[in-house]
């Protein structure tokens, strides 16, 4: 994959340090060619790291017409693109009578990044540290002023404490959910209020030097306040099962996770603990992704991936209960595979 040509940000931001919202890259061997506007002229001029490739920085009120220059030189080359980056206008635009042999790879850059190395690792663990930290610190807040606040009121709060006041960058868009809207796996906020008594279900991430965190609790209101730890009491005996049941099926997936095996295996032994509980339709969306610079990366822990798992792989385990208009149960954490096996990252005491 020596000829190559992105226009994705963090794809861009992985290759040469440096993205913008209007450039292009394309790499022939080690020669590289950034393209972008006048807008962006000092700020990648400052930013642009020449360690993987000879850089040309062109700056161009035309991208495609600039682009197209390069391609002529360089006819009769193969050039890798993941077609999901691109709209049929501008590569149609691009490609013209071009002779060049463009090879269609969806994905193909998410492929080159799916293990990680061992500082995109430690900056992955930093991040879900920090995200722990600021669940801990939402907690903290629900028990003080959480009661009687409405979903609306407790997402923009959590933003707050996620971000550390705009220090860094949220990885998704929060998701907190009371009872029955917590049964919608993405659920928006809404106006209904916390009471006592309630299941709350609190997913989110943050970004740190962009590489994102992400993980889920579901908790419970009760006498002595609430807390995101994986250990809850329900006063709802059937709850009190479903969540019982979820918390094994993300142990026995984290458990089970070894290097050489298929990611879909991971799926099946989350979901066969699930549906021998009998609440296998309940269970909705895959068992997890890998995760990056990307909030979804490979691999696809889901049941039809064929992706086979090795060390330095860093993905998510977040099994489900959905019952609808009830409540819904998700635990989530981000684990990197290693030689023994799959190890949680970002637990602080």
């Amino acid at each position: 994959m020596n000829n190559f040509m992105i226009r994705d940000e963090n794809a861009l931001y992985f290759e040469v340090g440096y993205s913008c919202d209007n450039a292009l890259f394309i790499a022939f061997g080690d020669n590289g060619y950034f393209l972008t506007d006048g807008r962006y002229e000092t700020e990648a001029k400052e930013n642009l790291k020449h360690d993987k490739y000879v850089i040309s920085l062109i700056v161009s009120r035309d991208l495609i017409r600039s682009a197209r220059a390069i391609l002529k030189k360089h006819e009769k080359s193969t050039l890798i693109y993941n077609p999901q980056e691109f709209s049929v206008f501008f590569f149609e635009r691009l490609k013209n009578n071009i002779k060049i042999n463009f090879i269609p790879k969806p994905n193909f850059h998410q492929e080159k990044r799916m293990v990680k190395t061992a500082d995109e690792i430690a900056l992955l663990e930093h991040s879900q540290r920090l995200n722990f930290k600021a669940f801990m610190q939402f907690a903290k807040f629900l028990n003080k002023k959480g009661k009687d606040s409405t979903e609306s009121f407790l997402h923009y709060k959590a933003q707050g404490f996620l971000s550390k006041k705009g220090v860094y960058d949220l990885s998704f868009n929060p998701i907190v959910g009371i009872n029955g809207n917590a049964a919608k796996p993405h659920a928006l906020p809404s106006n209904d209020k916390l009471h006592k008594g309630d299941l709350l279900l609190f997913d989110a991430g943050l970004k740190y030097k962009r590489y994102c965190s992400d993980m889920t609790r579901t908790g419970f209101l009760g006498k002595n306040g609430i807390s995101f730890c994986k250990e809850q009491r329900f006063l709802d005996s059937t709850l009190q099962k479903i969540y019982d049941v979820v918390l094994k099926a993300q142990e026995v997936a984290i458990k089970g996770a070894k290097p050489g095996m298929l990611a879909s295996e991971v799926d099946t032994s989350a979901r066969n603990v699930i549906e021998k509980a009998g609440f296998g339709k309940y269970f909705v969306h895959s068992t997890g992704h890998g995760i990056g610079l990307d909030i979804h990366e490979l691999p696809n822990i889901s049941p039809r991936s064929k992706i086979i798992l090795q060390e330095g792989m860093v993905f998510s385990i977040e099994p489900g209960i959905y019952i609808p208009n009830y409540y819904g149960v998700r635990i989530e954490d981000l684990v990197v595979l290693e030689s023994k096996g799959a190890r949680i990252i970002g637990e602080t005491s």
